[in-house]
Order: structure tokens, then sequence, then C-alpha cells
């Protein structure tokens, strides 16, 4: 009889398992509160009371107004409706968008399909760490520049980005500036105005909320498209029947993202630190991406040295520990990471590497135990490598 293999989910920033406490304020709006808020009767009026409580409580979490949230199904939608919304409301004034390299695949994707629409894109750099420059989105500003889109928060490497900087430059020449916060929401603090923010993106599934509920903060005066149209729904900019167990959900675990944050985040940083300095220290040509210091409490992404990466993950999944080599959005491409390609990996050594990442759930026994099997798991595959050097 095989032997049952304990498991260990180390791939927090793929997605979230649902906080019992997040079920609980959501069970109410499948079966007693289900009204459609577009309804005039009570049960709709109740469920639009609910709707408009959350949109309040969000706008609250990053220093914003109630009819700035746009609530929609995923953060790829929010990132689409910002990009593709903003270029089709501005495109008299110009036709220019600035990216950086190393965005979330659905921001390079909606560039690409801009580009087909007659827009010019410029693609920012990074450094090694996966940062960038200010002074190099200063410099990519023209005239006809009408939107700078910067992630936050890597999804893969965890680098965190001088996002208050780029804001003031963006502000300063009457550029709007767009961040994806999906990785960053409920971890880090955000201030939209603090932060000269014009645009937001964030999602439910990475702070331990249900799936299909996201948001786009939209700075009042925005010039914006909708991408889908229908009966009107979140201010004329997103139509559709609301979703609003799943954004019940969302606001619920937003409010305990920011009650926890401080302890967590100490608490995660901890672990993280730990796991870094041992891998490092027990196993030969491994090798950290992103900023040492400067990146998110709860990402560990390396590469090793005669490894894929791939490899890496079916073999710890066979002693039951859950990773994943980048974005989970992109892992069945056979194409090394583009993140990981843009803080200068030649395809081979992006191809070793490995995404931990850590959450709500994960504790120190979890950490000790990965600690314990990523060593045979890595001199397994080293011995069968046809990449080592003899």
């Amino acid at each position: 009889m095989k032997k049952k293999v304990k498991r260990i989910y180390l791939d927090y920033a793929a997605t979230t398992p649902v906080d019992p406490r997040v079920m609980k304020a959501m069970q109410p709006y499948f079966t007693k509160d289900f009204g459609n808020t577009m309804s005039l009767h009570s049960f709709g009026q109740k469920a639009k009371e609910a709707l408009e409580e959350s949109r309040q409580e969000i706008a609250n979490l990053i220093n914003a107004d109630r009819k700035e949230i746009i609530f929609t199904a995923s953060a790829t939608e929010s990132n689409n409706l910002a990009l593709k919304g903003v270029a089709a409301a501005n495109k008299e004034k110009g036709k220019h968008i600035i990216i950086s390299t190393i965005e979330h695949t659905c921001i390079i994707e909606s560039a690409k399909w801009l580009e087909k629409e007659g827009f010019a894109i410029t693609r920012l750099p990074v450094d090694q760490d996966g940062m960038i420059n200010p002074e190099v989105v200063r410099q990519a500003i023209k005239p006809e520049t009408i939107l700078i889109s910067i992630i936050h928060a890597s999804n893969e490497i965890g680098t965190i980005q001088p996002i208050e900087e780029i804001g003031k430059i963006c502000r300063a020449k009457g550029v709007y500036f767009h961040t994806d916060a999906s990785q960053s929401f409920g971890k880090i603090p955000l201030d939209a105005k603090k932060m000269n923010i014009d645009l937001l993106t964030a999602s439910s599934h990475k702070i331990y909320g249900p799936k299909g509920a996201a948001l786009l903060y939209i700075r009042q005066g925005i010039k914006i498209e909708p991408l889908i149209h229908g009966g009107g729904q979140e201010f004329g900019l997103r139509s559709s029947t609301i979703n609003l167990p799943a954004i019940v959900g969302f606001t619920e675990a937003a409010k305990l993202c920011r009650e926890e944050m401080t302890k967590e985040t100490r608490r995660l940083t901890a672990l993280r630190d730990e796991l870094i300095k041992n891998v490092i220290q027990t196993i030969k040509g491994v090798h950290l991406n992103g900023h040492p210091q400067k990146r998110l409490a709860n990402n560990i992404n390396f590469w090793f040295e005669f490894i894929e990466g791939e490899s890496l993950v079916y073999s710890l999944n066979e002693l039951g520990v859950a990773v994943s080599t980048g974005s989970a959005c992109s892992s069945a491409k056979l194409e090394p990471s583009h993140v990981l390609l843009a803080i200068g990996l030649k395809p081979h050594q992006a191809h070793g590497s490995l995404r931990i990442s850590l959450g709500r759930w994960t504790t120190g026994k979890e950490i000790e135990y990965f600690l314990k099997v990523i060593p045979l798991a890595v001199e397994k595959l080293r011995g069968i490598s046809p990449f080592k050097k003899n």
C-alpha cells in the first residue's frame, strides 16, 4: 500500500484558499439576501445596500471615494479595462502607452492588441533585481503619451516598485498612471491619493477571498470607455449582473488583511528570510531572483543551476509540496518567463526557476519540511541532468 504523502501548499501567489471568516460573510448572499441589485423591490434594495457598503469599505482601504471603485470579475478584466478603456477614450490626445517588461501577461497581451489598433507601446527595462528606475519612466514620456502602467509588486519575483515616485512623475506630466496591485493589495498599505495613482487593479482570490471578484479603482475625472455594454451597472463602466456574494467576500477578505497586515507581514518575512538563507547555504548553484529586500514578504524565487524548474515542481509535488515555476496563468507555456528574461537571465537559467509563495496558513514546521526535502529533490535531478558539467 502506497504511503500517504503530507500535502503542503506553498503557491499562495497563484491563488489562496478562502478564509472561513470570508465564507461566513458570504453565506447569506447565496440564499437569504440574494436579490438583484438593479431590482426596485426590497430584495433588490437590500442587495444594493450590501453592494454599496462593500464599495465604501474597499474605498476606505485605499483612500478613495466610493464612486471610484468598479467591481469586475477578475484582475485580467480590470487590467484590460484600464489599458483598452483609457486608450479608446483618449486616442485624440495621443496614442502612446508605456508599460514595463515585467508586467503580468494580461497587460503584455493588452498592449500587443493595442499595437494592432495603431497605438505605440514603449516597454521599459528593469535592472537585475527587477526594479524600474523612475528616471527612465520620465525620459520615456512623450507629448502623445496618455497612459503608463507599472506593476506594483511582481507576481513572479516579488520585487516592489517605487510606485509613489513614478506616480508623482506621471501626475506632473499630465499622464494617467495605472498600477496592477493584484499581488500587493492586502499585503502592503496602499493610498491612491498619496501615491498619485489614477487607476489600480486588485483581486479577491489573492487575499483569501473567492475567485470571480476584483476591482478597478478609477480616479474621478479619468476618461475611460467601457469594454462591456449592457444594463449600465457599475456607473455604466461594467455592465453585468453583480456577483454580490463574491464582492461581499472580497470586501471581508480585504478588511481582514488590513487588520492583520502588520503582524502577518512580520511573521511571513521571518519565514521567507529563513527559507532563503537555508536554501542558499545548503544547496550549491542556487540564485535568488528579485530584490533581496524590496520584495513581498511572502515571495521567494530561485533559479537552480543544471535543473529544469518544471521537473523540480513535479519532484516536490511527489514529496507533498506544491510550488510553481512562475505565474500560474502562464505555467502551461513552454517559453521561459518573460520576467526572468527581463532581469537578465538566459533562457536555460529562466527554465531552472522555482517560485515559493507563503501565506496565512504556512507554518514553521512546513518550512522545515520544505528545507528537508528540497536538497533531496535537487540532488536527484542533478544526478540525471543532461545539463550538468562533469
